[in-house]
């Protein structure tokens, strides 16, 4: 072989090896995401610290825990890699005939000293034996992206864990618009609104579906779905919100919606006009939550504007009288630690007729109002912990069955429907 042929086999063979290389990294790129991307898996064995006594088993490389007694737990620190909401899914078995439940507390070392409840009680079922396994699963778990110390904790006896992974559902929207209000001037002017004068789902470029049926930080009994015309529907001119009961495999649905992903408001009078439920067991709200809000540990430094709350057992069923609550949530008055500024006001037939629920927001105060009548006042504005409605809010209408306040004088048992229904909602400046 001459040198000119060697040269051209070293140069073939170089141009195969370069299309070879550049084959490979196109086929990398083109890989999807992992699972990684979107789950988190709870590797059972390797908690941090516990308390009680825990059977642990090993069976062909895997492990499963179990827990015979009550009020146990396990700790571990968990990476979550993107931002939103999820479901949590833990494979579980017990031969108990009434075995125990289950549940995760997010951000265990808070300073705070709070407890984040992030699923609610997650009740398991018998299946026989140890190894004989059920899914148990709870939807829109809030979880930022990050590092997470959290605990398992068992409740009653006999609960054997073999798995528990969260799977991201919905990822967390950032909000790309703020409309921030003048409050200088002598007339309101209207600068958002939704009359809700069309017909089916809502306007989605107005409001995103808040999903799930974690408890909401409350023990809520309710699962919001989503695009489903059963719990949120325009109709004559209305937005309905329906909560329904033993429906679409749920103890209820119901349903939530934000302006969180869409647009988010800084000052201004924001005002619904709203006709409640009347039974006992619901909780209807329309309120701002800051914009800040990813999970849990963001509630109260984000803020909280509660414009309207009503709850069933407070109306009169024969006349429909009821009481309306106006409240603001801040890291330093809140209802966690039982001293949040709230002030309340009978309004007559509050189930039957429409009133009008507002709240006037300057950079100094936040006055609440019922059909124009003021009864409420905040002006607390020495730091950013008495204060931190200087940074953008979201508006949320919903309506909650049970939970910590709805439900705290039981449910109607007789009831399998309760209607939540608004004429318009809007956002107004001075000008």
């Amino acid at each position: 072989m001459n040198s000119n042929q060697f040269f051209k086999l070293v140069s073939l063979a170089l141009v195969v090896l370069f299309a070879a290389c550049q084959n490979q990294t196109s086929e990398t790129t083109d890989t999807p995401e992992s699972a990684n991307e979107t789950e988190v898996t709870l590797e059972l064995s390797s908690f941090v610290d516990s308390s009680g006594t825990f059977d642990i088993i090993t069976d062909n490389g895997n492990t499963l825990i179990g827990s015979t007694h009550d009020n146990q737990w396990l700790s571990y620190n968990i990476e979550v890699p993107t931002a939103g909401r999820y479901q949590v899914i833990a494979s579980v078995a017990s031969s108990e005939e009434e075995p125990g439940a289950l549940w995760i507390e997010d951000y265990i070392n808070n300073k705070d000293g709070r407890t984040y409840n992030i699923t609610g009680n997650m009740p398991v079922v018998s299946t026989g034996d140890k190894q004989t396994t059920k899914e148990i699963a709870i939807d829109g778990s809030p979880l930022n992206k990050g590092m997470h110390p959290i605990k398992l904790h068992f409740r009653g006896g006999n609960v054997y864990v073999h798995s528990v992974k969260m799977v991201l559902m919905k990822e967390h929207q950032v909000t790309p618009t703020t409309l921030t209000q003048s409050t200088d001037g002598d007339e309101w002017e209207v600068v958002w609104s939704d009359e809700f004068d069309g017909e089916g789902l809502v306007d989605e470029s107005k409001w995103t579906y808040d999903i799930g049926n974690w408890g909401w930080g409350n023990n809520e009994l309710q699962y919001y779905t989503e695009k489903r015309l059963e719990n949120a529907r325009q109709e004559d001119g209305n937005l309905i919100i329906e909560a329904r009961k033993n429906d679409d495999g749920n103890l209820w649905t119901s349903a939530r919606l934000t302006t969180r992903g869409k647009v988010s408001f800084l000052y201004g009078k924001i005002e619904f006009r709203a006709k409640v439920p009347r039974e006992r067991g619901n909780w209807a709200a329309a309120w701002t939550l800051g914009d800040d809000y990813v999970d849990e540990i963001s509630w109260p430094y984000c803020g909280e504007i509660d414009i309207l709350e009503s709850v069933g057992y407070e109306v009169n069923d024969e006349t429909g009288d009821g009481i309306a609550h106006a409240t603001v949530h801040t890291p330093a008055y809140y209802f966690k630690i039982n001293n949040q500024i709230s002030s309340t006001k009978e309004v007559k037939n509050i189930a039957g007729e429409f009133h009008t629920y507002s709240v006037e927001w300057t950079p100094t105060e936040v006055k609440g109002f019922v059909d124009g009548e003021e009864y409420y006042m905040y002006d607390k504005t020495a730091n950013e912990m008495e204060w931190p409605f200087n940074k953008a809010q979201n508006i949320i209408i919903n309506l909650a069955m049970g939970g910590g306040w709805g439900g705290v004088q039981g449910m109607d048992e007789t009831v399998t429907s309760q209607k939540y229904i608004l004429d318009y909602v809007r956002v107004y400046e001075r000008k």
